[in-house]
């Protein structure tokens, strides 16, 4: 009895018994009592970014995974978006999600694990940029030679605003819009990106203006104070800027991705001021020596056109030789003239002689012989022929009577007769048609020429004013005419000029009186 009340025959029933909520509060309570404030080095591995506006991701080394969320609230306000495969340091706290018996690392801030990684992320944005065709050189717009409004996107309390404005107003003073922003920290891209869209978006008001380049330009300072000027919406607005833009952004050793977008680099912002405007004095003095090179040019050039013309007409022969071969072969003519016409009338005479030879009586009795006893020699053959030609004649003409039926000849005639009536008709609205398409035509006619007819137009209230019977144009035409003829509707009278004044006539009936 004893060592059943000492011995246990079931070993384990003493121990204490909990729940799995429990268990799984107690778990709770102590990671995040001893990971309340940790800092875990790591690289980020898969990266979501759901609709809640919260960031999943996971933190990895070469052994292991650690799930890690970023809320809403931290993710608005860090300085770089999480990317895959960049190494960072991640300050946080670790908790535990007991729904499914995991742990998590809560990050409330995050920076990347030095230079190199920052350098490996850009390197690798570079690149996506490249590719999308960003950086090319085809793509860059020409900066205008002289811009009458410069947009300036830097800080407004900086010393590059005022090296700008200093180096603007030595060079060639230009009107500035500058547009404020933040040059570093995590409101620098959202608003140097706003500020190159908003410049686009100007419509060019007076108060205003759009401008015609845009400097982005900041001082010198570390990569990590440069960052926002590598962000891939800046870029991205600097490429779709149709405005030409020059990047200033640090000295001239520093490099961010503005600068492989822009389409102009400058060094420093003085120098894109520099770039963005040529110097007045150099190009007053360059008018002025092209403007004395053009005046020496235009001299010489006169001076090579009169000496060339001058000896162009030393070249040229005398008046008087031009004429001289012309009269010579004129005397000539004069000359040979009496000669030819003297030769003509002869061979003329001749013609007229042969001629009356051949109507002398004797020669017409002759031929009126010769006909009439040709023609008594061919009479018995044209009898023969034309017996010949009678007879077949009166040959077909039985033959064709023969055939002659007065029923066929009947109806063709009827059938004639239909025809020539049914064309008769047809004819007859033929020409009614065209004699009233003729007279809508004539109608319209003297429509337009009652319209636009001469007397028409005096019946509208128009007048036609002549000078010795020549129509007057024109004031100076009327005031250099002695007198004017003016024709009304329902008359003509007449005015006389005295010393550019007109007056009508005495004739006319009625008093003097000025009219221009």
């Amino acid at each position: 009895m004893t060592m059943e009340l000492i011995d246990d025959p079931n070993p384990g029933l003493n121990l204490p018994q909990f729940s799995v909520s429990e268990i799984s509060g107690a778990i709770k309570r102590v990671v995040e009592g001893e990971f309340a404030n940790i800092r875990v080095k790591g690289e980020i591995g898969r990266v979501s970014f759901p609709r809640s506006g919260h960031v999943y991701l996971d933190l990895k080394d070469e052994r292991s995974v650690l799930a890690a969320v970023i809320w809403k609230g931290v993710a608005a306000h860090l300085q770089m978006p999480p990317e895959e495969g960049l190494e960072i340091i991640a300050t946080g706290r670790i908790t535990t999600f007991g729904g499914q018996s995991k742990y998590q690392l809560i990050i409330d801030d995050m920076k990347p694990a030095g230079v190199g990684a920052l350098m490996a992320m850009l390197e690798k944005r570079k690149t996506m940029l490249a590719a999308e065709g960003l950086f090319e050189q085809n793509r860059k717009k020409p900066i205008p030679f002289l811009p009458d409004v410069i947009g300036v996107v830097t800080s407004p309390s900086g010393a590059v605003i005022r090296d700008i404005l200093h180096r603007l107003r030595d060079r060639f003073p230009r009107k500035v819009l500058l547009w404020p922003v933040a040059v570093q920290g995590e409101k620098c891209a959202s608003e140097v990106s706003r500020a190159i869209d908003g410049f686009n978006a100007l419509d060019g008001g007076e108060r205003f203006p759009r401008p015609d380049v845009l400097i982005v330009a900041r001082g010198g300072g570390s990569l990590e104070d440069l960052w926002g000027f590598n962000e891939e919406s800046v870029v991205r607005s600097a490429a779709s800027s149709d405005i030409p833009l020059i990047s200033a952004v640090g000295h001239e050793t520093d490099t961010t991705l503005i600068d492989f977008v822009s389409d102009l680099r400058a060094p420093t912002p003085t120098a894109a001021a520099e770039l963005a405007v040529p110097v007045r004095h150099e190009l007053s003095a360059s008018l002025s020596e092209h403007r004395a090179r053009m005046s020496r040019a235009l001299s010489t050039t006169l001076e090579w056109r009169w000496q060339r013309l001058q000896d162009l007409g030393r070249a040229l022969p005398k008046p008087d030789g031009l004429f001289t071969y012309d009269r010579q072969k004129l005397d000539h003519l004069a000359e040979s003239l009496p000669k030819s016409l003297y030769i003509r009338i002869q061979l003329s005479k001749m013609r007229l002689y042969n001629a009356t030879v051949l109507l002398r009586p004797s020669t017409a009795c002759s031929k009126y012989k010769w006909a009439k006893a040709d023609f008594a020699q061919l009479w018995p053959q044209f009898n023969k022929a034309l017996e010949r030609f009678i007879n077949l004649r009166d040959a077909e003409f039985t033959n064709l009577s023969t055939r002659l039926v007065p029923n066929l000849v009947v109806r063709k005639m009827r059938h004639s007769q239909e025809s020539y009536i049914h064309q008769q008709k047809a004819l007859s609205r033929l020409v009614e048609l065209q004699m009233s398409q003729r007279f809508e035509q004539l109608s319209a006619l003297d429509r337009l020429r009652e319209m636009l007819g001469y007397k028409e137009t005096l019946d509208r209230g128009y007048a036609v004013v002549r000078s010795r019977g020549k129509v007057i144009k024109s004031v100076t035409s009327a005031k250099s005419a002695a007198t004017l003829e003016v024709e009304f509707r329902d008359g003509r009278f007449e005015i006389k000029s005295q010393k550019n004044v007109f007056t009508q006539s005495k004739d006319s009936g009625s008093d003097q009186g000025s009219l221009f």
